[in-house]
């Protein structure tokens, strides 16, 4: 007769790899790569891509730019996850959301082809991703550190 007593458990050791420069960018640039190639490419916004029909009898037109912020709040919510995340390498990430946020209010103000209400509320979106990250991570700081206690 054979017995196997119970070995032992392993220790379990978590490391913690280096993240890569690519995970600190901000998701929201991938919608604003896509309007930017767009618009350069003369595509319009507004026209109407897919017609979707609805129970109560409307047609929905659904246009390019009426998708780009469909994902761009998509996206929104995970960079929203994404500055829950503390220590070091949010700084990066903050740095980088604010550098998009600039970039879109420069192509804003400067290019034509950009001075559309849906960049703007792409630039919005960066807008919010920015001061979401910031305001996570000072209250993660106010609470790690016991400032601000009653």
């Amino acid at each position: 007769m054979v017995s196997m007593e119970p070995q032992p458990e392993g220790k379990v050791v978590h490391r913690r790899g280096r993240r890569s420069w690519i995970s600190s960018l901000p998701l929201l640039v991938i919608p604003l790569l896509a309007y930017v190639g767009f618009a350069a490419a003369g595509a319009d916004f507004n026209a109407s891509r897919f017609d979707i029909n609805l129970p109560s009898g409307v047609i929905w037109h659904l246009a390019l730019g009426d998708i780009l912020l469909v994902a761009g709040l998509g996206l929104l919510f995970f960079e929203i996850l994404k500055a829950t995340r503390t220590g070091g390498a949010s700084i990066i990430d903050h740095a980088f959301a604010m550098i998009v946020f600039v970039v879109c209010l420069i192509l804003f103000l400067i290019w034509d082809r950009a001075a559309t209400s849906t960049f703007f509320l792409l630039m919005l979106m960066a807008m919010i991703d920015v001061i979401a990250g910031f305001s996570v991570t000072i209250n993660a700081a106010r609470r790690d550190y016991g400032a601000g206690a009653p």
